[in-house]
């Protein structure tokens, strides 16, 4: 699981230059509102990260559209927890929205790992 974890960390941080040069465009160059902004950048980066960890972290010969299913699911309750880390740190705590992106990656991370290695990718899922 260590070993795993460590791959899904690196395909990770590939996401998050997806993800923050996603957002960045959208928000900074296109002025899109920043929650739309992230929310895009956060799709195209967990759609980036699933086939990179099936192919390299997990090794997965599971049913792609199946598991692709599973994967974006929870990636998407990732982004609503993303979501909601980076509103509780901009909006009541005040801090810069790049770094709460950051701090909300790293939270999200957590739960989009054990999900992915208990039931998107699980052997036989």
């Amino acid at each position: 699981m260590i070993a795993a974890f460590i791959k899904f960390c690196i395909v990770g941080g590939s996401g998050v230059v997806v993800d923050f040069t996603v957002t960045y465009a959208c928000k900074e160059q296109v002025r899109m509102n920043k929650y739309l902004a992230n929310a895009l950048g956060f799709i195209v980066a967990a759609s980036a990260n699933y086939t990179l960890n099936r192919l390299w972290t997990f090794r997965s010969h599971n049913s792609i559209p199946a598991e692709y299913v599973k994967f974006i699911a929870i990636a998407l309750v990732g982004l609503a927890i993303n979501s909601g880390v980076i509103y509780l740190l901009v909006e009541k705590l005040k801090i810069h929205f790049y770094l709460s992106k950051l701090l909300a990656i790293g939270v999200a991370t957590v739960w989009n790992f054990f999900m992915s290695y208990f039931f998107a990718f699980a052997a036989g899922a």
